[in-house]
């Protein structure tokens, strides 16, 4: 069983609008690529979030996790993409998820044999969800491992949602901006592979995967590495989602013990067709069986 924590919302374009948010894509991933997924998140009692429901019941998910808030609005993101298909975000304030809260329905996922826990920082922004997430951390199976999937946003994120995070991280998502950005939180000046060792011994992490971009990405364990190096995309559509994609077969290769050139080589492939298509999930159920039948060769 895989547990994915976080915001679910509508990601709205200028000419349509997708179904996204970091951990419902991952958890649309892991699914579709055939494995039990319980994704937990909270929505508005309005039309969006009726509409939520709907598309959820679709795609195969149980609805036992996911809460319903009379008060807030289901979440919204406003993105503009330049000419190079990169993306920017404007998160809307008080969202549904951000009301998020522990409820028996998550005690009771939480007592199932759990592999993995995939969670990020935009879900946390709200002291209810700083909170929420800590007490599921606390409350978790001690052989659940934690997949943090940094994706910081604009006046989304504190030091404190950070650090937190870390010290119950084994596998560690994050790119070269947010990289840095961690490194300035803990005023550390030397090389960004110095201060990838110091995350493994402060932190007790397992695996860090780096993702640059059109540099390609790399990937860390305490005692290996392995790189990346992009050949150029062409054909891109838009870039929304390729980091989610990107973490869902980090966690299918962590779990399934793959050499660290493989996790990185299938990972990227993957999240390279997601930038051909339009928004961060595809329609087409037949996207993924090309990926499925590599998982299944273990």
């Amino acid at each position: 069983m895989i547990l994915s924590i976080g915001e679910i919302l509508f990601d709205v374009f200028p000419e349509y609008k997708r179904l996204g948010g970091a951990p419902f894509n991952f958890a649309f991933h892991m699914k579709r690529l055939g494995f039990p997924v319980c994704f937990i998140s909270r929505i508005g009692n309005d039309a969006a979030g009726e509409t939520i429901s709907q598309k959820l019941r679709k795609y195969g998910f149980g609805l036992d996790c996911l809460q319903r808030d009379d008060d807030l609005e289901t979440g919204k993101v406003i993105i503009r993409t330049d000419e190079n298909g990169i993306p920017d975000f404007n998160i809307l304030q008080n969202s549904a998820y951000d009301n998020l809260a522990f409820d028996n329905s998550i005690k009771t996922m939480l007592n199932h044999k759990v592999a993995l826990i995939y969670f990020g920082s935009l879900v946390q922004r709200s002291s209810r969800g700083f909170t929420t997430l800590q007490h599921i951390f606390k409350q978790k199976r001690p052989d659940a491992k934690l997949l943090y999937d940094v994706n910081l946003r604009p006046e989304c994120y504190s030091s404190k949602i950070i650090i937190e995070s870390l010290a119950h991280t084994d596998i560690l998502k994050l790119n070269d901006e947010e990289l840095h950005t961690i490194k300035e939180i803990f005023g550390f000046k030397k090389s960004d592979k110095a201060f990838i060792n110091f995350l493994f011994k402060e932190f007790d992490i397992e695996m860090i995967a780096l993702t640059r971009g059109s540099w390609g990405s790399k990937l860390f364990t305490e005692n290996q590495h392995a790189i990346h190096r992009s050949n150029g995309l062409k054909d891109i559509v838009d870039t929304v989602g390729a980091g989610d994609s990107f973490a869902a077969i980090l966690a299918i290769g962590y779990l399934q013990k793959w050499p660290l050139d493989k996790i990185l080589s299938i990972a990227t492939t993957f999240a390279e067709q997601i930038c051909r298509i339009k928004g961060a999930v595809p329609r087409d159920t037949g996207f993924y069986y090309s990926f499925k039948r590599i998982i299944e060769q273990r």
